[in-house]
């Protein structure tokens, strides 16, 4: 499935609740690009006053999954690892994916995450199993 247009997309993906509900969005999708964002509010915060580590992945698993289910529907992440390098400052993170390597059956998918002061935040590699 290749979504016909980002709204297609968000569409589809509106349903991914867990992401949805704590404010992520797709704010641009190419041939083999996305991006996704998310206002850093309290919600996301951890008991120190920080963004959680899990806020972090799943912003960068959403990133990962529009761009896999862009290539090749249905998509599922197989196998994922991420380096966190540095608390997010600003008032906003991005996730931008981009294909690594679009096999047969997997699609290797590199998710940078950045803050919007242009501070890198992580570093996510996933790849995605072709349903």
């Amino acid at each position: 499935m290749k979504f016909n247009s980002l709204e297609e997309a968000r569409e589809y993906f509106k349903n991914d609740l867990f992401a949805t509900n704590a404010g992520m969005q797709i704010d641009s999708l190419s041939e083999g690009e996305v991006v996704c964002s998310v206002e850093q509010t309290s919600a996301l915060r951890n008991a120190n006053g920080g963004i959680m580590g899990g806020a972090i992945f799943t912003l960068a698993d959403l990133a990962l999954a529009v761009l896999a289910n862009n290539i090749h529907f249905p998509s599922v992440a197989s196998q994922v690892s991420i380096n966190y390098l540095a608390a997010p400052k600003g008032t906003k993170m991005f996730a931008k994916a981009k294909v690594i390597k679009d096999g047969r059956t997997t699609t290797v998918i590199n998710v940078d995450i950045t803050d919007d002061t242009g501070r890198a935040v992580a570093l996510f590699i996933g790849t995605a199993f072709k349903l």
